[in-house]
């Protein structure tokens, strides 16, 4: 089971408006954390060799690589299998994707190769009711079609937007788990999202975790606010403490 206290991460978004790796390092540590979901702001994906210098980077500074993503997959082999050697240099274990909806099935069975490969698995990024792999029926056809080398990094607030339990679908999907980021919304009457810290939304985050607890979930867990783009830190440091509280707290 995995220990939310020590393993917590932050998606790199989070801190998109801070291009220098240092600065991110900084701000991660300055949230208490010490493991990173990074994303294409702050690393290219696309040259493993250039990959290498930011991850040594990282790893130097003691945070850990915990995902990359999220990842567009379109079946390309060449292409991709250089995402595929970013998460391998990085040592981590998933990858955060997302499936170009023209290019499936044949997208899937590439990823499937290559994930098979490189002992990995794939988590698709739920990307609210205006994407097409947003809905739980979408999902259950893919997992469906497809071996469990591709699975879900359960996005909580965009399973909201979409009309969907968030907690239900990590119920449904406990397999397919990968990886889960602890997002939450409130809406205004015009029904535009806003990030608020966990728990102070819609998301049920006691009955998430208790749900987490009853599958032995050993995915990655990655907090993700995108408020505050100028100053994000002291509302992540919030979550952190909300995230590692509740955790403590569904133990009892």
């Amino acid at each position: 089971m995995t220990d939310m206290n020590a393993e917590l991460a932050v998606q790199s978004y989070c801190f998109r408006n801070f291009k220098d790796n240092r600065e991110v390092i900084g701000l991660v540590r300055e949230c208490g954390l010490s493991a990173v979901e990074l994303c294409g702001v702050h690393a290219d994906f696309a040259d493993p060799d250039a990959f290498a210098e930011v991850a040594a980077l990282y790893r130097e500074n003691g945070i850990r690589i915990v995902s990359i993503g999220v990842q567009t997959l379109a079946g390309n082999e060449r292409v991709e299998r250089k995402y595929f050697e970013c998460v391998r240099i990085a040592g981590a274990k998933c990858m955060s994707v997302a499936f170009a909806v023209d290019k499936a099935p044949q997208a899937y069975r590439v990823a499937e190769e290559l994930a098979a490969e490189y002992d990995i698995r794939l988590g698709i990024h739920n990307h609210g009711g205006h994407h097409w792999l947003g809905s739980v029926q979408m999902l259950g056809h893919v997992f469906n079609t497809t071996t469990e080398r591709i699975g879900l990094c359960l996005d909580t607030a965009w399973a909201i937007d979409a009309g969907e339990d968030p907690v239900k679908m990590a119920d449904r999907f406990a397999t397919r788990l990968v990886a889960l980021h602890f997002k939450d919304f409130l809406y205004d009457q015009f029904r535009r999202h806003r990030d608020v810290v966990i728990g102070t939304g819609i998301l049920d985050l006691p009955a998430l975790l208790e749900v987490l607890r009853k599958h032995d979930f050993e995915g990655a867990g990655i907090l993700e606010y995108e408020g505050d783009v100028e100053d994000p830190a002291p509302a992540i440091k919030q979550c952190v403490e909300v995230v590692r509280r509740a955790w403590s707290e569904s133990s009892r």
